[in-house]
């Protein structure tokens, strides 16, 4: 078949806009309609590359067209199909790669609900396993040769209701595509379970349908300004996680490509991150994403030597930790800047797995912008701008605008009622790139899903347009608006309440770092127990293990009672390493403090 460039048949973003400019999916499009429209008009173009650095220090590209990956799918759909019936789930436990996006396609390719999770040797991280299949109890499971031992002995040593079927995704041949049955998807249907990090709760399956991935895949290219069919994507982020799986979503809407890499080949040599994204800008414009950690390693480890030729000048970064940090930022982009970075390249955003993924980013010209708090106003729930250098200033970064035909209000968590600018709340989600509801767990959707905003600012109301009877999605995150712009404040969940005082815990973490040398930044948990008993939890810095602790000990005390004006009940040095991590990076404090109460604490 002759290379196609007829991008006729391709979707486009008008198609997707009412005459108010409204995002509305146009009837039929789902992710499989979207990859079937690519194979269809641009077959032999790169859908997916994966630099495979298992062999080789400068890594081996792997790449599928378009018309190589529909074959894939419909044999791997063709194999799940004789295993399991449209609706039931399938399961990806496999290592990063190709064939786990094309497990992912040929699972909802075949009418069943995917659950995008990880191969068994992923350390530290086999109680989020067992929930996860314990709880979506997939008819069967797709892993490659390479992972299928370790699946099977996993599958073994654990007592599930219903064993699954196992099936190896690179022993299927194409071949078997014959027998393949179409599908009449829906686009209210559920596409995938996406399973939360566990940062504040035990995980859970988000239901995710085919109408918010679409939807949010829209608003995403609309508010980062990816309308150039000729952009690209670049991405390490691990395929179970909900950025990571953005990053394979967005190619299908254009026809483009997406490279990746595996998280372990990011975090042995981040240089390979730069190079990747350096090889693409070349071409045109590339999109990446990360959290905050990944671009202080990268300005730390992953500096190309000396005359390298790296060109970041068609870059654009999207950082989506809560919260991003400006420190983060602003040592990426000096590190980088060398090498053409531009100023306006990283994007401070915000999204939650059961909005699919995006809520917020800044405007494509803008440059990353913070502002200053006053600490004490914004324990009452005030957000009260201060100078830089003020006593108390705590620095809030902001995640910009929401995108279009969502809305996100801020709300008193207990009255249900949207607050003013300049008051922290609760942020409140509506729009249909919003999930359905939580996978069997009927109450906890009620609660999270099925919220009702009780009363609306009578002026400038974040909800005007959003119908009166909306029902809204609670994050269990805290914002404010200050302007157009808006801000993450913090958790819920993570709040450090001390005689009816809020305080956020990545505050005093960092007020932590700043107090000795001894502490590893960035690697530090506080949380409370008992009668707000106030704990600090800090890895120790690289050269400190024989280190006298005491000095250290007094400097913390002393500096989270000056600056938050609370006692520390106790500390605990640990090794690195030791504090508990999700599956995405951020800080488990909830899995620390239990950790904590169980006496399982290592110093």
């Amino acid at each position: 078949m002759a290379a196609s460039t007829d991008h006729r048949g391709l979707l486009q973003i008008e198609d997707c806009l009412d005459a108010d400019g409204n995002v509305v999916l146009p009837r039929g499009v789902t992710l499989v309609s979207l990859i079937d429209r690519n194979i269809a008009n641009v077959g032999d173009a790169i859908a997916y590359r994966y630099l495979d650095y298992t062999g080789s220090a400068d890594g081996r590209a792997v790449e599928l067209t378009w018309a190589q990956l529909g074959r894939r799918i419909r044999a791997i759909g063709a194999a799940v199909q004789r295993l399991a019936s449209p609706g039931e789930r399938v399961a990806i436990l496999a290592p990063q790669g190709l064939d786990y996006v094309a497990g992912f396609y040929g699972a909802v390719k075949a009418g069943m609900i995917a659950v995008p999770l990880f191969a068994p040797e992923l350390q530290g991280h086999a109680e989020r396993l067992d929930t996860a299949l314990s709880d979506a109890r997939p008819a069967v499971i797709l892993t490659t040769r390479a992972a299928a031992e370790a699946v099977e002995t996993y599958l073994m040593r654990r007592t599930l209701r219903q064993r699954p079927e196992l099936v190896v995704v690179d022993e299927i041949p194409d071949s078997i595509g014959e027998a393949f049955t179409p599908i009449e998807l829906d686009v209210d249907d559920v596409s995938h379970l996406q399973y939360t990090s566990g940062s504040t709760r035990a995980p859970v399956g988000v239901e995710i349908t085919h109408r918010a991935v679409g939807t949010n895949l829209i608003q995403m290219i609309l508010s980062i300004d990816l309308l150039d069919r000729n952009t690209h994507g670049v991405s390490w982020l691990p395929l179970y996680h909900d950025m990571g799986l953005s990053m394979i979503g967005f190619p299908a809407v254009y026809g483009g490509h997406s490279t990746l890499l595996a998280p372990t080949a990011f975090l042995r040599r981040p240089e390979r991150w730069i190079r990747a994204l350096s090889d693409e800008s070349r071409h045109g414009r590339v999109v990446t994403a990360a959290p905050n950690f990944a671009y202080e390693y990268t300005a730390q480890r992953g500096l190309p030597a000396a005359g390298a030729d790296v060109d970041l000048r068609n870059v654009v970064m999207i950082v989506g930790s809560e919260p991003v940090s400006m420190d983060a930022i602003t040592t990426f982009t000096a590190a980088f800047a060398p090498y053409g970075l531009p100023p306006t390249a990283i994007k401070p955003s915000y999204g939650i797995a059961e909005a699919t993924l995006f809520v917020s980013t800044i405007a494509p010209d803008a440059e990353p912008a913070v502002v200053y708090l006053d600490r004490a106003q914004l324990a009452d729930g005030r957000a009260v701008p201060v100078p830089a250098d003020a006593k108390g200033a705590v620095a809030q970064v902001s995640c910009g605008q929401v995108a279009r035909s969502q809305w996100a209000v801020i709300v008193d968590p207990d009255s249900h009622a949207e607050v003013a600018d300049g008051r922290v709340g609760e942020i409140w989600l509506h729009g249909d790139n919003v999930a359905r509801r939580y996978w069997a767990r009927p109450e906890e959707s009620r609660q999270t899903f099925d919220a009702t905003l009780r009363s609306r600012l009578r002026t400038a109301s974040r909800a005007d347009g959003a119908p009166a009877d909306a029902a809204w999605m609670r994050t269990g995150d805290l914002g404010v608006y200050l302007g157009a712009d808006l801000y993450v404040t913090g958790r819920i969940a993570d709040l450090v309440v001390v005689d009816g005082r809020q305080h956020y815990p990545h505050d005093i973490e960092n007020t932590v770092a700043d107090a000795s040398a001894m502490v590893r930044r960035n690697y530090v948990a506080v949380f409370t127990v008992g009668d707000d008993a106030v704990v600090v939890i800090a890895e120790r810095a690289s050269g400190t293990r024989r280190a006298d602790p005491a000095p250290a000990l007094q400097a913390i005390r002393a500096a989270v009672a000056d600056v938050h004006g609370l006692s520390v009940a106790d500390i605990r040095f640990v090794p690195a390493g030791s504090i508990p991590r999700t599956t995405s990076g951020k800080l488990a404090r909830r899995a620390c403090r239990d950790e904590y109460l169980r006496g399982e604490i290592r110093e």
